[in-house]
């Protein structure tokens, strides 16, 4: 196996949630992390940075921060994301649909072009999808197609990247209890614990855990896509409720 002992690590949207939990995993397996957030006073990283993947300055100027701090990089978790709402999309606004374009996709591609001059051989970029992204579902239509376009990226990118020593993971997750409901349904309580009622959803280390196993496979084996469901889950909407 690969070693993450004196690799340097970066990882959006992580001040919770999937983000958090993977910076930790990291840092316990001895990489150093760089973590960016909007919200720096909640990165618990060795490196904390103000990040907004959403704006092109923001970025740039966290990457330049980071790979200073960091003396080069070695992996690349773009896991930062959102939605919003789950309404018919004819009753979609454009600030909605902007705000989860430009985070899930921009942005995501965004830091890829900025760090990958950066990111030496050997490297990983973790790029984080969703299951959304492989089976639509009602009300959330643009969510879902950020996360489709999350995948044709990461396809693509791979194209582009044969022959290069850097590896290339999309992980999927399905139903995992983080503070994305909170989010989705702009801090109504009732509605953000709804989705996890009754079943035993995926925790934010179940994703960490499946992305070190993509890390640490020997510099040959590449991890193409990881789809990672409760397994009470079958599918975005079809889940079995106790």
């Amino acid at each position: 196996m690969a070693g993450l002992e004196r690799k340097t690590a970066i990882v959006t949207g992580a001040s919770s949630g999937i983000g958090a939990a993977t910076a930790a995993a990291l840092a316990r397996e001895g990489a150093r992390v760089a973590g960016g957030a909007r919200r720096v006073d909640q990165l618990e990283t060795e490196i904390k940075l103000e990040l907004d993947v959403t704006d092109q300055e923001s970025c740039g100027r966290f990457v330049e921060a980071a790979i200073g701090e960091l003396g080069g990089l070695d992996i690349l978790v773009n896991n930062a994301g959102l939605g919003l709402g789950r309404d018919p999309f004819g009753e979609s606004t454009e600030e909605d649909e902007e705000m989860q374009l430009e985070t899930n996709i921009h942005g995501l591609i965004r830091m890829t072009r900025l760090c990958l001059p950066h990111i030496r051989d050997g490297g990983h970029i973790i790029n984080m999808g969703s299951i959304a992204g492989r089976q639509a579902y009602e009300n959330a239509a643009v969510y879902v197609a950020s996360k489709f376009a999350v995948r044709g990226f990461t396809y693509a990118l791979r194209e582009d990247l044969l022959g290069r020593p850097i590896r290339l993971t999309t992980v999927d997750p399905g139903l995992v209890e983080t503070n994305f409901s909170r989010v989705r349904f702009r801090g109504d309580e009732e509605k953000a614990k709804a989705p996890y009622e009754g079943v035993d959803a995926l925790r934010p280390e179940d994703i960490a855990e499946c992305i070190l196993f993509a890390l640490t496979r020997p510099l040959h084996v590449n991890i193409d896509e990881l789809v990672v469901k409760a397994l009470a889950q079958s599918s975005p909407v079809r889940i079995a409720r106790t």
